[in-house]
């Protein structure tokens, strides 16, 4: 008998793979889990579309070379949801240098046709 797939366990797993996208600059499997008016605001409180952020990824502007996760939490109420994710995470962005911070990303997220997609995040530290 097989275990369900809980929306729970699909929203870890749309985070880790998120994090190995990014890891790894996979544009394709990040357009994919975003939602299209998907907007990050960072932790100076600059807001980010879909399109620029991937650029940024794509161009070397937000560069993460690790990530540890420490702690995820999650809500669902139907087909939307919270997700929060606390990281350590080794990057380079907007031309600072090298660093690890523990860095908090809360999401909204939605789920469209029995997948969850981010639509939303919020960049903290924790």
């Amino acid at each position: 008998m097989s275990v369900p797939y809980t929306d729970e366990q699909q929203l870890k797993d749309l985070y880790h793979e998120m994090w190995q996208a990014l890891l790894t600059k996979d544009i394709s499997t990040l357009e994919k889990i975003h939602a299209d008016n998907f907007v990050l605001v960072h932790m100076t409180g600059m807001n980010q579309p879909k399109a620029e952020y991937l650029r940024c990824i794509r161009d070397g502007i937000l560069n993460y070379f690790s990530e540890v996760t420490e702690n995820i939490f999650i809500e669902v109420n139907g087909n939307k949801g919270k997700l929060t994710g606390q990281s350590r995470v080794n990057a380079a962005v907007f031309g600072g240098g090298r660093n690890t911070w523990n860095l908090q990303l809360s999401f909204d997220v939605e789920k469209i046709n029995g997948k969850w997609i981010l639509t939303f995040a919020k960049a903290s530290t924790y």
